[in-house]
């Protein structure tokens, strides 16, 4: 038998809610890791990046594919479009699993893990669900020995299910919620996914099916947001559980009363549908719990908000892809010749030391806010939320710092060089392309330049219309803007507030 050492483990969805944090444990365990990106700029700034190799490209590719499994001794698929709503979708998921599993067939791979979701038999399921088992089935069809587990709620600092949980409890103190509140759920722990993921690889060649898995604990969903309620130092609310709340209905007031958007709400929302509860405990058999016992949910909670407290959350729904955002960076600057291109260009000289002011401009957003207009941005994030964005609730998932590819409110970091350059990608809906940069510079004869610069790239007559119509605004946001983040440079970091 090989060692872990030995091994070579492949990472699909290595920037996702469960590959980001997968990653940093098989190396820990010992595994060589190969993970495979879209855009290797998304791991610029995680800690791990210097220790796998990168494979770039999309999955659809039968070329990409191949290079991913080449050499591979287990292949973890954890790739599922959370947000895809386009009719395609389903079509998507089976081709993607259908080309990496012929692949995988094709290298020679030792074994397939794949984290898919847990759901009844003989009943309707949703589109989501419904992939999921399809893409298990091609797997554990493909002749390459397959471990599909299969999970329900997972709970952790950062995940979606958790982060609805948490907000649906903390808004209302009484609650009028869908049926489904009363559904039995068995949430699992994230570190007891991860534990079971790890473990996965050095099963027996010959096991090749589904495993159902979760936590010691089956529940309503109801009893789930009252149990968060009490670890979190809330009273317990009193639920009433409304048969008029369609599941569309349902998307539309968890998007009302938490930061998760439709895209990512509507998929959850729909499992929920159904109890969902283990079926078989046939996991047992073939890999042991972990050595302390599967967590229960309360001090599953209890675990991520200490994290939270701690500012330790290593990986968010925020940053999530957003289905039908602008994913192309930037061009470069001559690369507009010929192009219309909108740009608001801002400068001004602080005292402040560029050390400072950096400080400043990696801290914008979330609760800090944008130093400009307050309400004009909350404007302009409900309006993104109204149709359907991720509007300005989405946040930031840590105070202080900023890495390549987190997700920033309705922005997304695309490049940042520490201490001097900040560049955000939008993702509201506009009709166009638009970013907003932030620089800081030494000053000759001492302090430092702020500088300040939106560019908008409008698509059609409509999106010149939009430029122009909010262009009034212009002066008021991006000048309060420079005025503010060059004067909260100046005093000292614990009084820093934006006005």
């Amino acid at each position: 038998m090989t060692t872990a050492a030995s091994r070579l483990a492949v990472v699909t969805g290595a920037t996702g809610y469960i590959g980001g944090r997968l990653v940093p444990r098989l190396i820990d365990a010992g595994f060589r890791v190969r993970v495979v990106v879209r855009n290797p700029d998304r791991l610029s700034d995680v800690p791990w990046s210097e220790q796998v190799e990168v494979v770039t490209g999309d999955l659809t590719d039968a070329a990409t594919a191949r290079a991913a499994s080449e050499g591979a001794d287990v292949l973890y698929y954890l790739v599922h479009s959370m947000g895809g709503g386009g009719g395609d979708f389903e079509a998507r998921e089976r081709a993607i699993a259908t080309t990496l599993a012929d692949a995988a067939f094709a290298a020679g791979v030792g074994r397939i893990v794949y984290l898919g979701g847990l759901h009844p038999d003989g009943v309707p399921l949703s589109k989501h669900l419904r992939s999921r088992v399809e893409v298990g089935r091609i797997l554990i069809g493909s002749g390459v020995p397959s471990i599909v587990l299969q999970a329900g709620v997972v709970i952790g600092s950062g995940s979606t299910s958790f982060e609805m949980i948490r907000h649906l409890t903390e808004v209302l103190p009484y609650m009028p919620a869908p049926k489904w509140v009363r559904n039995f759920i068995q949430p699992i722990a994230v570190r007891d996914v991860l534990h079971y993921l790890i473990e996965a690889a050095s099963v027996d060649a010959r096991v090749n099916r589904t495993f159902d898995i979760g936590g010691p604990d089956v529940l309503r969903y109801g009893q789930m947001m009252n149990g968060y309620a009490l670890e979190s130092g809330l009273h317990q609310r009193p639920i009433a559980a409304l048969p008029v709340l369609t599941p569309w209905l349902a998307s539309q007031w968890v998007n009302l009363v938490t930061p998760i958007p439709r895209s990512l709400a509507v998929p959850i929302i729909e499992s929920l549908q159904v109890d969902c509860v283990v079926r078989e405990h046939d996991i047992d058999a073939v890999i042991p719990p972990p050595a302390e016992g599967l967590t229960g949910y309360r001090r599953a909670v209890r675990l991520a908000l200490q994290r939270e407290r701690d500012g330790e959350v290593e990986t968010s729904w925020r940053d999530s892809a957003v289905e039908g955002a602008p994913s192309d960076p930037l061009p470069s600057d001559p690369d507009w010749a010929g192009t219309l291109v909108y740009t608001d260009v801002r400068e001004r000289r602080t005292a402040a030391a560029p050390a400072d002011l950096w400080r400043v401009i990696e801290g914008v957003g979330g609760k800090n806010g944008w130093y400009s207009f307050p309400l004009a941005w909350a404007i302009r994030g409900w309006m993104d939320w109204l149709v359907g964005g991720v509007g300005l609730r989405r946040g930031r998932r840590d105070a202080g710092t900023l890495n390549t590819g987190d997700a920033l409110d309705f922005w997304r970091v695309e490049r940042i060089e520490r201490g001097h350059l900040l560049r955000l990608r939008a993702e509201m809906r506009l009709p166009g392309r638009a970013w907003l940069e932030m620089s800081a510079e030494p000053a000759e004869g001492g302090g430092s330049v702020y500088r300040q610069r939106a560019i908008y790239f409008p698509k059609g007559l409509t999106g010149r219309l939009y430029w122009w119509a909010v262009w009034p605004f212009h002066g008021v946001i991006f000048s309060g803007m420079t005025n503010r983040i060059t004067e909260a440079a100046l005093g000292p970091r614990s009084e820093r507030r934006p006005t």
